[in-house]
């Protein structure tokens, strides 16, 4: 599932179809808040810092669990310090959401892609438990 990213509306409308997928994958309650979080900061970032993207929702089966796959993609001016990005505090825009530490922590897998003038890609996964 593909969600395009220009404004504030299309987080939201990202956030409610993870937290949708994730619910027809059978995770539970407490982990749709943690899906929906993930993808609103995320998706947040796209339209704050880069004015435009895409979240991609899918599915993924490895053995006997079933997760979810959110990359979320920009082709906007790239972070300049990953390293920085990544510390617990660190904020440009001034606001107090989660960061991208924050993401990191709630998610069981991380991966970030940034290249200066060609955009950031972030990908986390959430396993059912």
């Amino acid at each position: 599932m593909r969600v395009s990213i220009d404004c504030d509306s299309d987080v939201v409308a990202a956030r409610q179809k993870g937290r949708e997928l994730a619910s027809q994958c059978g995770f539970p309650s407490t982990d749709l808040a943690v899906v929906a979080t993930a993808i609103s900061e995320l998706a947040r970032n796209i339209v704050l810092y880069a004015k435009g993207g895409e979240v991609l929702l899918t599915p993924v089966e490895s053995r006997d669990n079933y997760g979810l796959v959110i990359t979320a993609r920009d082709e906007g001016e790239g972070i300049a310090d990953v390293r920085q990005a990544m510390q617990d505090g660190y904020s440009t825009s001034g606001r107090l959401g989660v960061g991208l530490p924050g993401v990191k922590r709630l998610m069981d897998e991380f991966e970030i892609v940034s290249e200066a003038g060609k955009g950031t890609t972030v990908t986390v996964k959430k396993w059912k438990r």
